[in-house]
């Protein structure tokens, strides 16, 4: 890393725009730098907006950035650089943000790895293992956010009924430290003072059979393109591919090996928590999609009624318009026909008489 200061960044990038979130229809949210920094200094939000920029390597300007640091040579493997810059799912970001920003907790897609690079600030990490269930760290919260969840849940890992071998494993992130997440694991991170970073998502052959498991399943088309490109760059991976069977449920994959051996931290038959809590969580996941499948029924019957019910309000004011409209041209016509029947001499008589006055004139 070549040193990456806050004012240089600041002053480098001040006109350029960088993500800073997402509004309700997910939309990027953009904001220039120079506005951001004067954010960061004066803000007192409880979740502080988060730059989480994906997109800087394709930017004229903010390509800058890749000429700044340089990937360690411990994460220099990335097989996903075989189909290609813009075949290749999002993976690398520029992150920066004050204090009380983050992330809450997650898995990264597709079974890959992360490292983050910090140049700048503090971060608090939390990582969970590969076999902790789902239900067990994403509850219900008022929102979605990193400072909420560690206010809420984070507190409950040191509770007692909590699973010994679910249990997390923290740090503290400092200045010129790089954290590694391996594939599949949970993890959430806390911005403990302003911070800059720089992260990116790969994958290695040591976890090649978890992620080409879900990107096959996940990501069809895509795998197509990999697998054609490992089998001329990668025969033993791609055999590995071959070998793979997606029937297999994704928690009954490795998320650590790529010869399809299941490790300890994932093995379900060797974890007593995944034994503790499988049986509840796959009759969680059959209520949940039982739940789902009649709230969608209900829904729809509802759209339906509803559609219905507004189609025949509209018709019926269309209707009442329409007779309105008619009444109202039958009585001007009912009117005119009076007029004309009552006063039929006087306006014949005026008629006659104007037409007298225009050939005198004419004469």
């Amino acid at each position: 890393m070549r040193g990456i200061q806050k004012q240089k960044l600041a002053k480098k990038y001040r006109n350029q725009s960088f993500k800073v979130g997402e509004d309700n229809k997910g939309n990027s949210v953009k904001l220039k730098m120079k506005y951001y920094k004067e954010y960061i200094e004066y803000n007192k939000d409880d979740s502080p907006l988060y730059v989480f920029d994906g997109n800087y390597g394709d930017h004229r300007k903010k390509c800058q950035f890749l000429k700044d640091y340089k990937v360690p040579a411990y994460f220099s493997e990335d097989l996903f650089h075989l189909v290609g810059e813009r075949r290749r799912p999002p993976y690398r970001w520029v992150v920066f943000g004050p204090k009380r920003s983050g992330t809450s907790v997650h898995i990264d897609p597709l079974g890959t790895h992360a490292w983050n690079a910090l140049v700048s600030g503090y971060k608090r990490w939390i990582l969970f293992p590969t076999h902790t269930p789902r239900w067990l760290l994403k509850q219900k919260l008022p929102d979605s956010e990193a400072v909420t969840w560690f206010k809420f849940v984070h507190p409950q890992t040191d509770d007692k009924n909590w699973p010994d071998d679910c249990k997390p494993i923290e740090c503290l992130q400092g200045p010129g430290e790089m954290m590694f997440v391996p594939g599949g694991w949970w993890h959430a991170v806390l911005n403990v003072s302003d911070t800059v970073a720089v992260t990116q998502n790969y994958v290695s052959s040591a976890n090649f059979g978890a992620s080409w498991h879900k990107t096959a399943r996940g990501r069809p088309k895509l795998s197509k393109k990999w697998l054609a490109q490992l089998r001329e760059h990668r025969p033993d991976l791609a055999k590995i591919a071959d070998e793979t069977d997606l029937s297999v449920k994704l928690a009954e994959q490795s998320d650590s090996s790529s010869n399809g051996s299941t490790s300890s931290s994932s093995s379900s038959s060797s974890s007593s928590c995944s034994t503790c809590f499988s049986e509840s969580e796959d009759s969680r996941e059959r209520s949940r999609s039982r739940k789902k499948s009649e709230s969608r029924k209900k829904r729809g019957k509802r759209d339906m009624e509803t559609e219905g019910g507004r189609k025949k309000r509209y018709r019926s004011k269309t209707e009442r318009d329409r007779d309105s409209y008619r009444n109202n041209s039958s009585s001007h016509s009912d009117s005119w026909d009076e007029r004309g029947t009552t006063n039929g001499k006087s306006s014949r008589r005026g008629s006659s008489e104007h037409s007298n006055k225009d050939r005198r004139r004419e004469h």
